[in-house]
């Protein structure tokens, strides 16, 4: 099996969620008892809805699992370098806008581009693995073609994750 990097943060953010629905199987299970209570199942929104619910927990709950065994934990503070490799911060400019970006480089479980991270599996991620500052990519992305120059490579450590 091919392990899957994460940072000591994002491993334990999934431990907490995992916890936290394991918590919560108790309230599921008597949401489903009460309202299979109320009667006719067939037409008991009370009951789907719990039921709903209750699959999508024991999905994620199964999912976190599975994954856990494939992780191999990186302690981001211990990193450095100039290379572009998983926990570093990048920061680009679109050659052609001159928008500026900065993204750090996580495992696709904790990555959120919302908050500045993406994945080292995305298209993105994958153009800059490797690459150093000053080296330019250009990577295809759902708006279309994109060339990036590496303006910095730096690791930040713990302290830049949300």
């Amino acid at each position: 099996m091919t392990s899957i990097p994460i940072s000591v943060q994002g491993y334990k953010a999934l431990e907490e969620e995992l916890a936290r629905l394991k918590s919560e199987r108790p309230e599921i299970i008597q949401a489903i008892k009460e309202a299979r209570e109320e009667g006719d199942l067939r037409e008991n929104a009370g009951y789907d809805a719990a039921r709903e619910r209750q699959g999508m927990a024991e999905a994620r709950i199964k999912y976190i699992e599975s994954r856990m065994a494939l992780y191999q934990v990186i302690d981001l503070d211990t990193l450095s370098g100039d290379k572009v490799i998983f926990g570093a911060t990048v920061d680009l400019e679109d050659v052609d806008s001159g928008e500026a970006k900065t993204y750090t480089i996580l495992g696709p479980d904790e990555a959120d581009p919302s908050k500045g991270s993406i994945s080292f599996l995305s298209p993105v991620g994958q153009a800059l693995l490797g690459r150093e500052e000053g080296d330019e990519v250009s990577v295809e992305i759902p708006r279309g073609r994109v060339t990036y120059e590496i303006i910095g490579v730096s690791f930040k450590g713990s302290k830049n994750l949300g």
